[in-house]
């Protein structure tokens, strides 16, 4: 007789490895999206990086890296439509993850509890802003860099993975750092009177949040170059030890998706 557990089990078994792949990659690239969002009002010295204090950064910036390299190898493997549902869910993902902060920053505090209200909805309240102004800049570079990543693979048909990897993310990030910054840093910071930028001329503000955008522009590059290296290892390894391989680049890198599929 067939149990339950048996015919559960044989279910996922029909999943292939590319399958099991895709759900392993979108589960990192999620929870370095979220994390990203979480922690990004949180600056740190730039000294902690390269030994010299060139002005602050986003300690955000840590865990957004790995999201542009997934970006590109699961856009490499699964093709526009497979980057464009990664795109997609990790927006959704972020966009629940809003709500919820939303409703906790918003429930009425006990005297149990450890975190004050007022500490709670600075960083929670806080990150809840920085997601709106994440999701915007996200969904705006993410989708750049898919299509900039397709039409680098059809002119080079599907040869020199450093150019379309490296390429697509240096003209994504300068419109998602852009973004980013303007918005949470004008919105949500500025808005504050007690805070840093909140005592600051808007000229004043405008030259910080232009600087920081610099600095940490310049950084993404550094890391996107740097990360080459793990682009082909992870690259090589997907082919030989899953038997996976890249997608067949497209004719028109720069055509709409027929039917609206995502």
């Amino acid at each position: 007789m067939t149990t339950k557990d048996q015919v559960q089990g044989a279910a996922f078994g029909t999943l292939k490895a590319e399958h099991k792949l895709y759900v392993c990659l979108t589960a990192v690239f999620v929870s370095c999206l979220l994390l990203g969002d979480v922690i990004g009002g949180k600056t740190i010295t730039t000294a902690t990086i390269f030994g010299h204090d060139l002005g602050p950064i986003s300690v955000g910036i840590i865990p957004f890296p790995v999201t542009f390299l997934l970006t590109d190898v699961v856009n490499d493997f699964y093709g526009r439509r497979g980057a464009r549902f990664l795109t997609f869910v990790g927006f959704g993902m972020a966009l629940l993850a809003y709500v919820l902060l939303q409703i906790a920053t918003n429930l009425q505090v006990h005297e149990s509890t450890y975190f004050t209200d007022a500490e709670f909805k600075k960083i929670f309240g806080g990150s809840a802003q920085l997601f709106i102004a994440s999701m915007i800049a996200y969904l705006v570079g993410q989708l750049l860099d898919i299509q900039v990543f397709q039409f680098w693979k059809a002119l080079t048909q599907s040869r020199h993975l450093w150019l379309r990897a490296t390429g697509s993310t240096l003209l994504s990030q300068v419109v998602d750092t852009v973004m980013i910054n303007l918005i949470f840093w004008m919105w949500t910071a500025a808005a504050d009177p007690t805070s840093f930028l909140g005592q600051k001329s808007t000229s004043d503000r405008y030259a910080w949040i232009f600087a920081k955008i610099g600095r940490e522009y310049l950084i993404k590059v550094l890391v996107a170059v740097l990360l080459t290296p793990v682009v082909y290892a992870i690259h090589g390894a997907i082919v030989k030890w899953l038997d996976i391989h890249p997608e067949a680049h497209e004719k028109s890198a720069l055509r709409a998706p027929r039917g609206g599929k995502i």
